[in-house]
């Protein structure tokens, strides 16, 4: 299969091991792998603070870029940026009266998919091969989980690494209270969310905490960083091609 990576702005600027990962396990599987080099972002923190018309514009470029790509599928390292490409961009497309531009993004948000969804469902893939000798905890991010509905589609990958001890995370599906621009605009209420989402990972022992959003993981992991527990948070990309650090 001949697959379009959408790296995401977070890859590009502050987390590439996710989207590297990406791409070596794709390969690794037997897949080609293309850059579109017009990417950018796929408007998601325009649309979710009210820049509907600059957003127009972003998704027009998105749209643009991946049908040009003429791949069989877009994968994402990300449920959040693949959330705002499935349920958004047509959406802002009809706001602007552009149904033409509508169109072509539900086609476009068709064949585009998060990491696990793309292995699972597309690939038919739950054992990638992998090896990773560390006590893991997964973290189900909101927009994959809610959204996306990628439901055990990570865990059933994680279980099948080799090597690897998966541990429940208790009241797995609460917020880790990112949310965007919610951390900034609602700092003490996001501090205490994560307050709690790490007492739950610290709880499971594990030595590694994942999830499937840089986001979420930039966010945990700077709370983590500053208890120096020595708990640190890997990508599920990451560790699917077994470039998790320490592995």
């Amino acid at each position: 299969m001949r697959i379009a990576l959408f790296a995401t702005c977070l890859a590009d600027a502050l987390f590439p091991p996710a989207a590297i990962a990406t791409v070596a396990l794709l390969e690794r599987l037997g897949h080609e792998v293309v850059f579109p080099t017009g990417q950018t972002c796929c408007g998601q923190m325009h649309i979710n603070t009210g820049y509907l018309d600059e957003a127009t514009a972003v998704v027009r470029h998105h749209v643009d870029v991946f049908e040009a790509a003429g791949c069989d599928a877009v994968v994402a390292p990300s449920g959040s940026c693949v959330g705002s490409v499935r349920h958004q961009h047509a959406m802002v497309a009809r706001r602007a009266g552009d149904e033409r531009l509508a169109a072509r993004a539900e086609a476009v948000a068709a064949r585009t998919f998060e990491l696990s969804e793309l292995l699972v469902d597309v690939l038919g893939v739950d054992d990638v091969g992998a090896y990773y000798p560390h006590r893991v905890t997964y973290h189900p991010t909101c927009h994959s989980l809610r959204m996306l509905r990628v439901g055990d589609k990570p865990l059933r990958l994680l279980r099948n690494v080799r090597g690897l001890t998966l541990v429940e995370l208790p009241a797995a599906d609460s917020c880790c209270g990112f949310g965007g621009t919610f951390a900034l605009k609602n700092a003490d209420t996001s501090t205490a969310m994560l307050a709690d989402k790490m007492t739950n990972i610290l709880g499971t022992g594990a030595e590694v905490c994942s999830a499937g959003d840089s986001s979420c993981l930039m966010h945990i992991g700077g709370g983590l960083s500053r208890l120096r527990v020595g708990v640190r948070t890997v990508h599920l990309a990451e560790i699917l091609a077994g470039q998790g650090a320490g592995s």
